[in-house]
Parts: structure tokens; C-alpha cells; sequence
């Protein structure tokens, strides 16, 4: 059983890599795009919860060097995820996130500084992103996507609901949010010149809805999956209990 699902989950992905373009412009917030204003304003944002996750890390290595390999699967989940890059038909293109699996393992916390550190790489190694707007970046996708993701799932766990619709609807909302907050980084930076910011979010809000709706439905399924996936994998363990 643990392998059939496992080859679904590689099934899934490798058809998400077959239908990626090879060039493209990714949602991720592009090198130069903002100006420095703000390009500062997110980093000093961003920077105290990357160091709060930084120090969870630690913690969590030394007390538990178990879960250093979960950690670096989380790591490698999110930097597969979100190095896809979609076409959208309204000419941009959007990817999944993936960090509703880390929220939901270790806490937002953790997923910021695994986040910075799979956007860090993926803006030298596949110039996706920036390294001035890294802060912007990960504001969206590593600390308001996880932090969404993280309360939704335990939202639902208390209400008694089945644990896989609720790592669904985590890792689904966290994708979503993810592209709400960068709309609206985006309106903020480039406000439309008749409407404003809300005209400016509108239209950038439409630009990335067609595909990411999809998107954070697959990425939802994909994560249940591994999910499943890993319970099976450390069922009778420690950590499965901490998961259950």
C-alpha cells in the first residue's frame, strides 16, 4: 500500500515537471521588480520570523537529531514545488508552494527558514526570484502561506474533521494565500493610476486565479499523499504519534 501511493505521488509530480516550460517568468517576485523601499520594508518584516524559525531548527536538531532527514525532506519538498513554473493564460505563470507539509509537521516557524533558504537558492541556481526581493518573497510564501496552513489544519483537527481533508484544505489555502499576499505586494508596489490599490490588486489577483486554483488543488492532493505517505513510514515511531 505505502508503495502504490508512493508511485502516485511520483506520478503526479513527474507530470506537473512534463507540462513546466523551460523558460519562463515565475511568480516568484523577480529580481529588480521592486523598488528598494520596499524591497527593505519586507526584509525588516521577514527578519525576525526567519530567525525565530532558525532557532526552532536548532532546538529541534539538538533535541531530536532524528528528524534531521524530515527536515531535509520537508526542505527538498518545497524547493521541488515551487521551482515548477506554470503558464497562466493571462501570460504570467504560477507554482505550487509545498510549505503546507512543514507547517504541519514542524509549525510555521520552521518552514520561514527553510523557505528563505529554498528561495535563496533557487534565485542564484534557477534565477527564480531575486535576491533583493527575497524578503518579499518570503513573506508570502514562508511565513503568511505557513502560518494559514498551520491554523487551518489544526483548526479543522479540533473540530474532529478527517485527517486528510484537513491537510488538504492546509496545504491548499497555503498555496492561495501564498498569491493573495503577493497581489497585493505587488498592487502596493505598482498601484493602478485610476484605481489605485484596489484596481492594481484586482488585476493582479486575475492574473495568477485561472492556474493557481488548480494548482493548490493538486499541490493539496500531492501533500495529503506524502502525508499518508510518512505516517506509514515512521508508523509505530515517536514522531508518529507527535503526527497522529
Amino acid at each position: 500500500m505505502v508503495k502504490r501511493k508512493k508511485w502516485v505521488v511520483f506520478l503526479l509530480m513527474g507530470t506537473l515537471f512534463m507540462i513546466t516550460p523551460r523558460i519562463t517568468f515565475a511568480m516568484h517576485i523577480m529580481e529588480g521588480y521592486l523598488s528598494p523601499k520596499w524591497c527593505l520594508f519586507w526584509g525588516i518584516i521577514a527578519f525576525p520570523f526567519v530567525l525565530k524559525g532558525m532557532i526552532n531548527i536548532k532546538h529541534i536538531v539538538k533535541e531530536q537529531p532524528k528528524k534531521k532527514m524530515l527536515l531535509a525532506l520537508v526542505g527538498a519538498f518545497v524547493f521541488v514545488l515551487s521551482a515548477l513554473k506554470l503558464p497562466s493564460v493571462t501570460g504570467s505563470c504560477s507554482h505550487p508552494t509545498g510549505v503546507g507539509l512543514g507547517s504541519i509537521l514542524f509549525g510555521p516557524s520552521v518552514m520561514s527558514f527553510l523557505g528563505v533558504l529554498v528561495l535563496l537558492f533557487q534565485a542564484i541556481l534557477l534565477a527564480h526570484g531575486g535576491i533583493t526581493t527575497l524578503g518579499a518573497n518570503t513573506f508570502s510564501m514562508a511565513i503568511v502561506g505557513p502560518i494559514v496552513a498551520y491554523f487551518a489544519f489544526h483548526g479543522m483537527k479540533k473540530a474532529n474533521i478527517k485527517k486528510d481533508y484537513c491537510v488538504f484544505v492546509a496545504a491548499a489555502l497555503g498555496d492561495l494565500v501564498t498569491y493573495m499576499v503577493t497581489a497585493t505586494q505587488l498592487a502596493l508596489a505598482y498601484p493602478d493610476s485610476s484605481l489605485g490599490f484596489w484596481g492594481a490588486l484586482g488585476k493582479f489577483m486575475s492574473i495568477f486565479a485561472i492556474t493557481q486554483i488548480p494548482l493548490a488543488i493538486v499541490e493539496g492532493i500531492i501533500t495529503v499523499m506524502v502525508y499518508n505517505f510518512l505516517l506509514e513510514y515512521y508508523k509505530g515511531g515517536e514522531f508518529f504519534e507527535e503526527m497522529q
